[in-house]
């Protein structure tokens, strides 16, 4: 489960106990399911999988479908959850409507696109990253760095709206022997990682770390990486997807979490260890800038040090007072990051919108998209 995803489910459960009435508009087939979660009605619109992500679909297509079904649930809000295709759509239709539009930034689309080898094109890539959030009338980014991103590429309207953590959940009292002599069994210490086994997560830089005396590498989630990765991280104990309980034991019952993907806007996974009292070894770009107080709470290294991280790894594996410290001062900074605090500021966000919903732009393209639609035209 990808963070878009887990913040948008959370941000659900907090509207339903509100009593508020919400419509998913989401790319997908006609044989995927639930139809609706959280009391929400999920309506699916066509869409193509990714060739080298099967799991993740977009929706290319025209605006008008888009528009309808707007129209006739008649929101007073529109939520954009990491908008790019489906949401450049959706905001264009609800500029149409003259609907106010929340769009959230958080996926670093352009550099995802030269992890998989789309390069030459992130440019013309963060020109549509750029159009869209112009659009919308309010956006949210997850980190300062991020905030800095979108202003540096001239959206004006930017928010800072970071992610709530289950700290019942997340919980250090939730370590397991049990579980530690299961993917350990000759007592080594344990170095996590949680996440997407995919190429923009860089999970094979951990092959450092393989060499890291007493210690075990464990990698728990799936995705398209994961054969490539059992391969080169031939050492490393792979328990595929865990979700609920389960996950929440088994970041618990990690020494260090190790996060060495560079492109995490927020980076959910690093918060969940900081409640656990794990501290967490990060790159300094992103998300953890924010998450992570380097020397206190963890440690950050620069970007593409890989020695570095393994230095850190290797300093707090061995200085067990110092990993129990910096856990410690990790849960603490976390606790009063409830996910009902972080949904009641994002409610707040909905009614600046509505209050003030004028988009930051309303150019040419907008005019001319709705042209080619007219004239039957998939605009893309």
């Amino acid at each position: 489960m990808n963070g878009v995803t887990h913040s948008l489910l959370r941000v659900l459960d907090h509207l339903a106990d509100r009593g508020d009435e919400v419509l998913i508009i989401a790319p997908g087939t006609r044989r995927d399911g639930p139809k609706e979660v959280a009391g929400a009605r999920i309506v699916r619109v066509p869409s193509i999988a990714l060739p080298k992500y099967r799991r993740i679909r977009v929706a290319p297509g025209g605006v008008a479908r888009i528009r309808r079904l707007l129209e006739r649930f008649a929101p007073d809000v529109v939520h954009l959850a990491s908008p790019f295709v489906l949401g450049w759509r959706g905001v264009l239709a609800a500029q149409a409507l003259d609907l106010p539009t929340v769009a959230i930034y958080q996926t670093e689309v352009p550099a995802y696109a030269a992890r998989y080898g789309m390069h030459g094109i992130e440019a013309m890539l963060w020109s549509h990253v750029r159009n869209i959030h112009q659009h919308a009338s309010l956006t949210l980014a997850p980190s300062s760095y991020t905030i800095d991103q979108l202003r540096g590429l001239g959206v004006a309207e930017v928010d800072l709206w970071a992610r709530g953590v289950d700290s019942t959940r997340f919980d250090p009292s939730h370590r397991s022997q049990v579980w530690r002599r299961t993917v350990a069994p000759n007592g080594e210490k344990i170095i996590g990682f949680v996440g997407r086994l995919a190429a923009e997560k860089q999970v094979d830089d951990l092959a450092v770390l393989s060499d890291v005396p007493d210690s075990k590498l464990v990698i728990v989630g799936d995705g398209p990486w994961r054969t490539k990765l059992e391969r080169a991280l031939a050492g490393a104990h792979f328990t595929g997807f865990l979700g609920g309980d389960a996950l929440a034991q088994a970041v618990a019952s990690f020494d260090i979490m190790v996060a060495p993907g560079e492109l995490e806007t927020f980076c959910q996974t690093i918060q969940e260890a900081m409640a656990s009292e794990v501290p967490v070894v990060a790159p300094a770009r992103g998300g953890p800038l924010d998450l992570v107080d380097s020397s206190r709470t963890g440690w950050l290294y620069t970007p593409k040090d890989l020695g570095a991280m393994r230095a850190h790894v290797a300093d707090l594996l061995g200085d067990e007072a110092k990993r129990r410290a910096f856990g410690i001062a990790g849960r603490e900074q976390v606790l009063s990051r409830s996910w009902k605090s972080v949904c009641s500021q994002l409610v707040g966000h909905y009614s600046r919108a509505i209050e003030s919903p004028a988009p930051q732009v309303m150019g040419r393209g907008f005019a001319s998209i709705y042209r080619t639609e007219a004239q039957g035209i998939s605009a893309r």
